[in-house]
């Protein structure tokens, strides 16, 4: 029998035809959007530290993983027969069809977007921490946005596959392509006709919404965004308008006045390794404070004890006399909250939020916490810009700058909370020797202005000139706290031989 062509266009014109395609379009729009927000619920949950929300999450997605779409359409469309007052709703082979189908795929969606979550970096969630933004903030303006750009080219695959998928709830004689052209083909027989215009249709509408998701997806493409440098008449017409800014709340040691930082007997375990043992330290308002020591002397989860990203075992940490942190706080308690808005964090690979540009990095914290009105905030984050050389880049994303770039964007991003202390972890260790100047010039203009701060760090040179205090940390130890000409000209010689200043 030949193909009968003349039907087949026949079949574009069937009101039928144009109908069942917008049941298939409803259907699986609202299916992927539905399933889209409860899938983000399920994998938000899988992922809690609480057993009663990672528990029931895990078991929803691995049973409705498990069971065939067709039998959990039929067992839906029925579901009236055990419980009669649903039959207001489920006797609806429409609406029956749309919870099946959210059913399946919100288990399905919910492992992309776990997938998307694990995918953005732990640094990305302390930067949040260490602006005191909460973990509600953090995710809608941090974790999310890049989780999301991450799973979308799956979850646009995923749109394709509901697309098909609502072929089977012609099995509950809802009225799509699928159970239109069954009927047309029971009639006429003429069923690669019938079949091929519905396949027609079906391409037609994955390819449609598909092409309008693959925009979407080039959209949030950040290598697709080329911002370029701001020329010199734009960055001196921004300039003539800008406030002086000062580094943060910088302080004058005065007599009597409580020390900035009190750190009492803190210790800190990870599983079995002892890392801080029993760290007693005590820093003065405007005091700068270099620590050095050997990798794995816990140098590191020194100062992250201090605005709270890792919690301590014992001891206690006093911040301008008043208390701060504890052993057994809970974590991100309010009184660390508001401790930690006072302490600004540069971290060693410089933890910039990738889809925002360089001003909205800056002026992130400062708009989450309200502490003032925008036109301010931006003419302030722009003068920090200023302040750190970056003024000219303002409208550029993280990875359109060097590393030395981004390590003082981060700089300016700490310093836009007016922090009253600064804590810079190994802040040139990531950066190519060129790039470290531009970095440590920063830091020192800060020591100038009174900052107080404490500065985990392997430039020897750096640390001596700078600092009014050196510690030296080895095992877990404070081994020498002293000042850089009682190291220079004393006889500590474990000490003197670590920063080079004689032969082992």
């Amino acid at each position: 029998m030949p193909f009968e062509w003349s039907y087949f266009f026949s079949l574009f014109s069937m009101p039928a035809f144009w109908a069942a395609c917008w049941t298939v379009v409803k259907l699986s729009s609202l299916a992927w959007l539905i399933g889209l927000v409860l899938g983000f619920g399920l994998a938000s949950a899988k992922q809690a530290a609480s057993r009663w929300l990672s528990a029931p999450a895990s078991i929803y997605v691995w049973f409705f993983r498990s069971v065939p779409l067709l039998v959990l359409l039929i067992f839906v469309y029925n579901l009236p027969q055990l419980v009669p007052a649903s039959g207001k709703v489920l006797s609806n082979p429409f609406y029956a069809g749309l919870i099946a189908l959210v059913l399946t795929e919100a288990a399905y969606m919910a492992e992309i977007h776990r997938g998307g979550l694990l995918s953005v970096a732990k640094g990305q969630r302390e930067a949040a921490r260490a602006l005191g933004i909460g973990r509600f903030g953090a995710q809608r303006l941090i974790v999310v946005p890049q989780a999301f750009r991450i799973a979308l080219p799956t979850l646009t695959n995923e749109y394709v596959t509901i697309v098909k998928l609502t072929s089977l709830v012609s099995v509950i004689s809802l009225s799509e392509l699928l159970l239109v052209g069954q009927r047309l083909y029971a009639q006429n027989f003429l069923v690669l006709e019938t079949l091929g215009a519905v396949a027609v249709y079906y391409v037609l509408i994955v390819s449609l919404f598909g092409w309008g998701l693959q925009y979407l997806e080039r959209h949030l493409d950040l290598g697709r965004r080329k911002p370029g440098t701001l020329g010199d008449t734009q960055v001196a017409e921004l300039r003539s308008g800008l406030p002086q800014v000062a580094a943060g709340n910088a302080h004058t040691r005065e007599p009597g006045a409580p020390a900035a930082l009190h750190l009492s007997n803190i210790h800190k375990h990870y599983g079995d390794h002892h890392v801080l043992k029993g760290i007693d330290l005590s820093v003065q308002p405007g005091e700068v404070i270099a620590i050095i020591g050997p990798s794995g002397s816990g140098k590191t989860s020194l100062i992250r004890t201090v605005n709270g990203l890792e919690s301590i075992d014992e001891g206690e940490i006093v911040l301008f006399g008043e208390a701060f942190i504890q052993a057994g706080d809970r974590p991100e308690n309010r009184r660390q909250r508001e401790g930690v808005r006072r302490i600004g964090m540069v971290f060693q690979s410089f933890n910039l939020f990738p889809h925002r540009t360089i001003l909205d990095n800056v002026l992130l914290a400062p708009r989450y916490h309200a502490l003032g009105d925008a036109t301010d905030l931006r003419r302030q984050a722009l003068a920090l810009l200023d302040k750190v050389g970056l003024l000219a880049h303002a409208n550029k994303y993280p990875h359109q700058l060097s590393g030395g770039q981004q390590q003082r964007v981060a700089i300016a991003r700490a310093l836009a909370m007016k922090p009253d202390i600064m804590l810079f972890d190994e802040p040139t260790s990531a950066l190519d020797p060129e790039l470290v100047g531009d970095v440590l010039a920063v830091i020192r203009d800060l020591a100038r202005e009174g900052m107080t701060m404490l500065i985990v760090t392997h430039e020897m040179d750096f640390a001596l000139s700078i600092s009014d205090r050196v510690l030296f940390m080895e095992n877990g130890h404070v081994q020498l706290d002293a000042t850089p000409d009682a190291i220079r000209h004393g006889d500590h010689e474990r000490v003197r031989r670590f920063i080079g200043l004689e032969n082992a």
